[in-house]
Parts: C-alpha cells; sequence; structure tokens
C-alpha cells in the first residue's frame, strides 16, 4: 500500500514561489466564519498591484460551507476592509481582511465590524487607543500541549513564564516567525513572550486607535495560525484548554482615551471603572463568543484571576477585573488594563463595549 505523507516538503514550494509573477497579484481574502472565532480564506489574481482597498474588488463565498447561509441561498459578499502585505507568498502580493455580507447586503451575525466602526466614528474625538494582549496554546496534531510528556503533565508552573531554556520553553520558533511575519505585513505587534503554563504564549498588539485594533488583532491571528500550519502546530484560543492546577488564556485589553492620557487622568480612569462595574454582566457576556460560558472556566477567581461573578479593581492586581498598572497609579494618568475577555473574543465586540460603555454611555448591543 502506499504511503502517502500529510506534510509537504518546504523546499520543493520554495522553488515555485521563486517563480517571477510580472504585475500580476495573488490577493488572499480572509475573513472571519460562521463560528465568531475561526478564520477563512481564498485567492484570486488581480491584474495589477492595489495600491488601496478601492482597488479591490467586492467577492463571494459558499456560506453553506461556512456556517453562515443555507445551501439554497449560500452565496455571501466578501467586502475588503483592510490590505496587508503577504509575508508567505512575498513580492507584491497581498492578505485582504473582510467584512461578510448577505445576500440583502445585511451583515452577517458574525460580522461585529460594521457596529465597530460606526461606534469609533461617533468616539473619534477622544481617540480611544488600545493594545491587546493575546495569549494561546500550542497543540499537536493530537491536541495535546505541545512539548508535554505523551502520558503525563511537565512541572507545575512557575520556571515557565517568560522563560528560556528547553526544559521550560516550547514552540519558540514559532513565534519567531510570527513576529516576523507581522512586521513584515505591517501588523503593529509590540512584543511576545512566554506565559505561565509551558507551551502557553502571548503576543501583543498595539497601541491601535479605534478600529484598527480589531483589524490588526484578526490578521495577527490568522499569520499565527498559518505560521503555525507551516510547523505542523495547532493554535487553540481556548480561555482554559487545560483543567486543573494550570493558568487559562486571555486576551488583557489596555485602554485610554485622550483625557486618561493628559495630566490628571487618573480621575478619567476611575470614572470608567465605575461605569465598568455598574454593566459588569454585559461585558461578561460580551467578552466570549459563548455569552461568558467559555470564560466562566477560566474567570475562577483563581490563576490571576477575578471571579467572573464579581467585578474588582487596583492597582497591579492581577487578580482583578480592572488593573490600573503601577506606573499609570504613580504618574496620575496612562491607561487600564481590563482582564475579562476571554482568549477568543472577538475584539470588535470588545473594543466597541469598552467605547460604549466608557465614552458613550450607551448600552451594549451584544451578539
Amino acid at each position: 500500500m502506499a504511503n502517502y505523507k500529510a506534510a509537504l516538503d518546504k523546499d520543493v514550494t520554495k522553488r515555485y514561489l521563486a517563480i517571477d509573477q510580472g504585475k500580476r497579484t495573488q490577493a488572499m481574502y480572509i475573513w472571519i466564519d460562521g463560528s465568531g472565532e475561526n478564520l477563512r480564506c481564498k485567492t484570486r489574481t488581480l491584474e495589477e498591484v492595489p495600491k488601496s482597498i478601492a482597488d479591490l474588488p467586492i467577492w463571494n463565498f459558499d456560506g453553506s460551507s461556512t456556517g453562515q447561509a443555507e445551501g439554497s441561498n449560500s452565496d455571501i459578499y466578501l467586502h475588503p476592509v483592510a490590505m496587508f502585505d503577504d509575508p508567505f507568498r512575498l513580492g507584491n502580493n497581498k492578505l485582504i481582511l473582510c467584512e461578510t455580507y448577505k445576500y440583502d447586503h445585511s451583515p452577517t451575525e458574525t460580522n461585529h465590524r460594521k457596529s465597530c466602526v460606526e461606534v469609533m466614528e461617533q468616539a473619534k474625538d477622544e481617540h480611544p487607543w488600545f493594545g491587546i494582549e493575546q495569549e494561546y496554546t500550542l497543540l499537536n496534531t493530537g491536541k495535546h500541549p505541545f512539548g508535554w510528556p505523551a502520558d503525563g503533565f511537565p512541572g507545575p508552573q512557575g520556571p515557565y513564564y517568560c522563560g528560556v531554556g528547553a526544559d521550560k520553553v516550547f514552540g519558540r520558533d514559532i513565534v519567531e516567525a510570527h513576529y516576523r511575519a507581522c512586521l513584515y505585513a505591517g501588523i503593529k505587534i509590540a512584543g511576545s513572550n512566554a506565559e505561565v503554563m509551558p507551551s502557553q504564549w502571548e503576543f501583543q498588539v498595539g497601541p491601535c486607535e479605534g478600529i484598527e485594533m480589531g483589524d490588526h488583532l484578526w490578521m495577527a491571528r490568522f499569520l499565527l495560525q498559518r505560521v503555525a500550519e507551516d510547523f505542523g502546530v495547532v493554535v487553540s484560543f481556548d480561555p482554559k484548554p487545560i483543567p486543573g492546577d494550570w493558568n487559562g488564556a486571555g486576551c488583557h485589553t489596555n485602554y485610554s482615551t485622550l483625557a486618561m492620557r493628559e495630566e490628571g487622568g487618573i480621575k478619567h480612569i476611575e470614572k470608567a471603572i465605575e461605569k465598568f462595574s455598574k454593566v459588569h454582566k454585559e461585558h461578561i457576556r460580551a467578552y466570549d463568543p459563548h455569552g461568558g460560558a467559555d470564560n466562566a472556566r477560566r474567570l475562577t477567581g483563581l490563576h490571576e484571576t477575578a471571579h467572573i461573578d464579581s467585578f474588582s479593581a487596583g492597582v497591579a492586581n492581577r487578580g482583578a477585573s480592572i488593573r490600573i498598572p503601577r506606573q499609570v497609579g504613580e504618574d496620575g494618568k496612562g491607561y487600564l488594563e481590563d482582564r475579562r475577555p476571554a482568549s477568543n473574543c472577538d475584539p470588535y465586540v470588545v473594543t466597541e463595549a469598552v467605547v460604549r460603555t466608557t465614552i458613550l454611555d450607551m448600552p451594549l448591543e451584544l451578539p
């Protein structure tokens, strides 16, 4: 019987990718599918290199295969909204982030970008800045944490956070490749580090203003999964991938307005925290794709989290819902960190919720 390999030879692929393609451009269209968590992509040829979003045509796909339409009326429109350089195909090739629209041109249920854009436009004079810390876990193709013993567990948490050494760090090659891919693409990646649980990592994106935060984080997630694909490793954004005495994975959201960043900004930070306290349950529902069900496994009051049912805030307190960084407390201005969003959150939903609550005083429109 023939023995087929699922992993192909990348050196062979490189020979073909080196072929000159002239002025024609490969544009990979990328979108969020019906799960609200997963990304899909497909490629088309453009005769010229696009200089802006206006140069990119609206396209479509089979929504019945992505959980976004019925087979009898399956076409879903792809509207390009953000363009990045392609670190895999290189050259003039592009990655195109898209919004999804139904046959009647209304947004699909998982297109939360449209409403986020509208909210950010209303709040633009406040210049809302965001920086998101994306935690994730590397798994082997059997969905077991990458680098963990096949029939057991590694040593207890402690030496892995920002660690170094083959017995403490698993998968650094993926992290380094992803970082460089983000820089090439134009993602505002700010840093990366190994996290508390072994095979768990974090990268940070920002500062980004308004809608740019969601655009850059979603594209950074795509790049991470695409890089890991080359290594034969799976990326998990599950908020609690391993039950028991192991840290979960969050998407801590750092946030400030212009007033918070100026002298005396701490008063505006405290006012925002007071507003958060009054709508805690609504934010919990918005902060993971399953209305808080995923986050309930993570926000237990243990492992550097506040309990999901209570709201708290404090300076340098990683067990609080909202943390004011120590330096911010000393300077009397800066930003706050919302530690509640889950690692699989939709950043469009999170950033919209934050701005609705703290700037616009508008009720949340929950997914």
